[in-house]
């Protein structure tokens, strides 16, 4: 049995180098020069041939697809992070260019003053039902500002100083019921009082002491008139939003809301020159 299984073994490995051989005879010799048994060895090798080579394409084809797609998932990969840091840095430069235009406003804004100012960051509101303060925080230790000083805003009037401790500084809001400024109507020229109006629930004024004869329209600007001598003459106020005129006293009614947007204040000037001789008491004084 073992010498059968050798005989047998030792025959397989004839025909597994003799049947290459015979294949590759039959291949390489010419088409006239070809026997009966090379064209039957070489039909018998051509279906296996194809499928060799299907076979092989196939193969070939999903390792270059592997490949491909890891090639693809690690470009991505590298997209998405490249994406998500320009983004980041897109953010940034917009951040960056809005404090900018925001610091060219308060330089620009200090230069048409043409006075002396601190700048100063809020910090904080507090309201109430009939007052309404901003807490600020000044840049740099500034001994010279006092109560009653002019605070302005890159949109118009802001307030005034109500108390200083050290670096701290409250203010007293335009919209608050215990401020007031004369202003001029800007298209006209007719005159007025703007009064806050203490309201909790928006940010509002009214207009006091406008004649009932002076032409005033919803959307006027109104801006200071520099009679009082705090505020720089021309400074934003209000924008008037109602006009009612009366068939009879002096005055007409008039509300307005002011330009800045306290809900978004961050960057104020406070006005620390020419106010020696103003008080309270000078600027709300009611015009006969």
């Amino acid at each position: 049995m073992n010498r059968f299984r050798r005989y047998l073994d030792v025959i397989l490995v004839v025909l597994l180098l003799a049947v290459p051989f015979f294949f590759l005879r039959a291949s390489v010799r010419r088409p006239e020069n070809l026997s009966a048994v090379d064209r039957a060895l070489l039909l018998a090798a051509t279906p296996i041939e194809y499928a060799a080579a299907a076979l092989a394409r196939a193969a070939s084809g999903l390792l270059g697809d592997y490949v491909y797609l890891v090639d693809v998932r690690r470009d991505n990969d590298r997209l998405a992070y490249d994406n998500a840091r320009l983004r980041s840095e897109v953010r940034a430069l917009a951040a960056a260019e809005a404090e900018a235009r925001r610091l060219r406003r308060i330089v620009g804004l200090r230069e048409q003053t043409n006075a002396e100012t601190v700048s100063a960051v809020v910090i904080a509101k507090d309201t109430t039902e009939f007052f309404r303060v901003a807490h600020l925080v000044v840049d740099r230790p500034a001994p010279g500002v006092q109560p009653n000083m002019p605070v302005i805003g890159l949109d118009g009037v802001v307030g005034t100083v109500q108390r200083v401790v050290g670096d701290r500084v409250e203010v007293e809001l335009a919209v608050d019921a215990g401020f007031g400024v004369d202003v001029v109507v800007e298209r006209t020229g007719a005159r007025g009082f703007v009064r806050g109006v203490g309201d909790q629930s928006r940010y509002t004024v009214r207009v006091e002491y406008a004649q009932r004869t002076d032409e005033i329209h919803q959307g006027d600007l109104l801006v200071t008139s520099g009679f009082g001598c705090r505020f720089p003459k021309g400074m934003l106020v209000a924008r008037v939003t109602a006009v009612v005129k009366n068939n009879f006293g002096i005055y007409q009614q008039v509300d307005a809301e002011p330009t800045v947007d306290f809900s978004r204040l961050e960057e104020v000037l406070i006005v620390t020159s020419d106010t020696r001789d103003c008080t309270p008491s000078a600027e709300r004084r009611p015009r006969r």
